[in-house]
């Protein structure tokens, strides 16, 4: 009855006039009927299928209990009573505190924080049950995760081809799914080969040359419009704006194919561009109707003339036009106080969709980067780039994705992502963060598709490394400690401490986050350590761990004493990009991948060295700390507590490659127990800093 149904809403007039017939034609009925109920059988078959497959795409995001809480904050409409605010912010960046966090695993940066328990992602079986145990032609469940929402964000995406029908439905099967949970994708289609049409059809003549630029511009218009029906096909509503969105400040036909911006010899830097959004009454009024906006590289000169430019400039000019709308800046058409309560067009998502996949990391031997933060990252990354056989855009998208994210607020993010692995747009959007922590080391990051996990980029903060108090505000760093931390710090004594102990101090942005290294040594007043007294507890938890050094270290203990970020920048990746430079300048250094060239860091020059740090015993944090450290133990309580701590550490990486060669040829490890009880003692009787 439902095939049937399903075949007869489709199939509607002609089985009224086959009614209608009498007589004679109750045979073609039954054959009408056999038919419709057959394609309203394979549709609705169909249609579980890709509800099927869209639940487990969801599934495998593995979202946490803060995740899923902070994407249904941002995108279930039930939450939104209105339109926000508008987000985009001046280029200052004076409002850093971010309009949604999206990150959840436990960081450290406040000493007890609430623990969440993360959600199980599920199985594939567990789908299943889910549809099969729905009445017949009723799936609740997916119906409801499937019904757009009344709200949306937007994501500004380049396609950029070229792409087989089969890899090109899947990215549209993507896109599709990332409306139905409430992200309209802006589309810009992009063509690797049409570049390389541009530069030879620059140095033909002018009869030939126009020619050949209306049958580019076709070929452009075309493929438009072949993503626009598989958008279609795969039931996501497409609109292909072919003209009428760009327009060329005083430029004519002769001028067509002359490099508009990026006019530098380096890809990564592009001149200001005169190429410019004319209306955005076309998008705006598709995403109004939940339609996908749907653009080629095509943009109208001063007589009316359809020029063909560059992907990367339509990019560009299109962020900076939705940004610029939402400031009301004065966009032709679009001062208007009635769009007060219309639909945000500022993108939180810039994404990069093509064959190439993620930026190569040095550090990862070619393997795509996890997280790239652009203040401390991005001319390290151009200097030292030898991927541009196998990656040539990579370079030039990075740049592209600079300019965007330069326009948005300092909530919004950039993905760069092979067409194979198009369910990790999903996985971004419901957790804002890496497929794995890039703070992780990179033995504990599975190996499987590694060289498909996209790359996430943000505007992140710039990062420098101080050594003297003299370069320190004590003042700016009292209050992100004690915003952190929620205490209040007992000032005099802890920065004596610092004056006298310190190593050197890591600071992010304007004192949004920091890491302090101290070097401790024994007390002269401290009696030597008695073995005898030693509680079972001081045993290390991971015996197969290579040693730490022996005890007898001129420089003290590398002790990390404090590690915070501020509670507005949690989840923007600042947690994981100052692990990173502390793991440069500590227990990493020496090695070629520790060179990023941090401020006042030591650029890979010198020696490495352990870093030890202590946690209280019951901080939620401490699973995020074990993930993290070679090992850790448990010491005692101090004197008037009942909460003991327990102590972690990274071993020297340089050490631990040595241990490993040695263990191969045989050779026994150095003995342990002397080193972590020299740890023990030193770290254990740090004074606490807290009123």
């Amino acid at each position: 009855m439902v095939g049937f149904l399903g075949g007869a809403l489709r199939g509607g007039r002609s089985g009224s006039s086959s009614f209608r017939a009498g007589g004679k034609g109750k045979g073609v009925i039954r054959d009408v009927r056999r038919l419709n109920s057959g394609r309203g059988t394979h549709t609705r078959q169909h249609e579980l299928d890709m509800q099927r497959d869209f639940i487990l795409s969801v599934l495998e995001a593995q979202p946490s209990a803060r995740d899923s809480r902070f994407y249904l904050k941002n995108f279930d409409p039930a939450a939104q009573s209105s339109r926000p605010a508008t987000s985009a912010l001046n280029d200052s960046g004076e409002n850093d505190k971010p309009a949604f966090p999206m990150h959840d695993q436990e960081t450290p940066t406040t000493a007890f924080s609430k623990t969440i328990s993360t959600v199980s992602p599920g199985s594939n079986s567990a789908v299943n049950s889910v549809i099969a145990e729905a009445p017949k032609g009723k799936t609740d469940l997916a119906d409801a995760l499937l019904t757009a929402p009344a709200s949306r964000h937007t994501a500004l995406v380049k396609v950029q081809g070229p792409f087989s029908d089969r890899q090109l439905e899947s990215i549209a099967e993507g896109m599709v799914y990332l409306k139905k949970l409430g992200l309209v994708s802006i589309i810009v289609m992009d063509h690797e080969g049409w570049g390389d049409e541009e530069d030879r059809i620059v140095a033909m003549p002018e009869e030939e040359r126009r020619r050949q630029v209306i049958e580019l511009r076709e070929r452009m218009k075309k493929e438009t419009l072949r993503f626009s029906n598989m958008l279609e096909e795969k039931g996501g509503s497409a609109r292909p704006l072919l003209e009428g969105v760009l327009c060329v400040k005083g430029a004519a036909f002769e001028d067509t194919l002359t490099p508009i911006a990026s006019t530098s010899t380096k890809p990564y830097e592009a001149s200001t561009t005169d190429l410019f959004v004319d209306s955005l009454s076309g998008i705006r009024s598709a995403i109004r109707r939940g339609e996908i906006p749907v653009i080629p590289p095509i943009a109208l000169d001063q007589s009316c003339f359809s020029l063909c430019v560059s992907a990367n400039d339509a990019v560009r000019a299109i962020s900076h036009g939705l940004a610029d709308a939402e400031r009301q800046a004065g966009l032709r058409y679009e001062a208007d106080a009635r769009l007060e309560h219309d639909v945000d067009l500022t993108p939180v998502r810039i994404m990069i969709i093509n064959r190439e996949g993620g930026i190569p990391s040095p550090a990862r031997g070619g393997d795509p980067h996890l997280s790239i933060n652009l203040e401390a990252e991005f001319d390290y990354i151009n200097q030292t780039f030898v991927w541009q056989e196998t990656h040539p855009t990579a370079l030039s998208n990075l740049a592209l994705v600079r300019d965007c994210l330069a326009d948005l607020p300092r909530t919004a993010s950039a993905v760069l992502v092979s067409h194979r692995s198009p369910r990790s747009l999903i996985a971004n959007l419901i957790t804002n963060k890496p497929a794995h922590s890039p703070s992780l080391h990179h033995d504990l990051i599975p190996r499987r598709n590694i060289q498909h996990q996209p790359t996430i980029v943000r505007r992140g903060l710039p990062i420098r490394v101080c050594r003297s108090m003299d370069d320190i505000d004590e003042d700016a760093l009292t209050y992100l400690l004690e915003e952190s931390f929620g205490k209040t710090l007992d000032r005099q004594p802890f920065y004596n401490r610092l004056r006298r102990d310190l190593d050197f101090c890591i600071i992010a942005g304007d004192y949004q986050g920091v890491a302090i290294v101290t070097n401790e040594r024994r007390q002269p007043s401290e009696p030597p350590h008695d073995r005898s007294t030693d509680p079972p507890s001081c045993s290390p938890s991971r015996s197969s761990d290579p040693s730490p050094a022996p005890p007898d270290d001129p420089e003290g203990i590398a002790y990390l004493d404090k590690f915070a970020v501020l509670p507005s920048l949690q989840g923007d990746g600042t947690v994981d990009f100052l692990w990173g430079a502390l793991r440069d300048e500590s227990w990493g250094l020496g090695l070629l991948s520790a060179l990023n060239p941090n401020v006042g860091g030591l650029g890979g020059h010198g020696i490495a060295r352990d870093l030890v740090w202590r946690s209280r015993s019951n901080n939620p944090v401490n699973k995020w700390y074990f993930d993290r450290s070679n090992g850790f133990f448990k010491i005692p309580p101090p004197r008037g507590s009942k909460v003991g701590f327990a102590l972690f550490w990274c071993e020297a990486e340089d050490r631990v490659a040595r241990f490993w060669r040695e263990e191969r040829e045989g050779k026994e490890p150095a003995a342990t127990p002397e080193k972590l009880k020299e740890w023990a003692d030193v770290i254990g009787a740090i004074p606490s800093c807290w009123v």
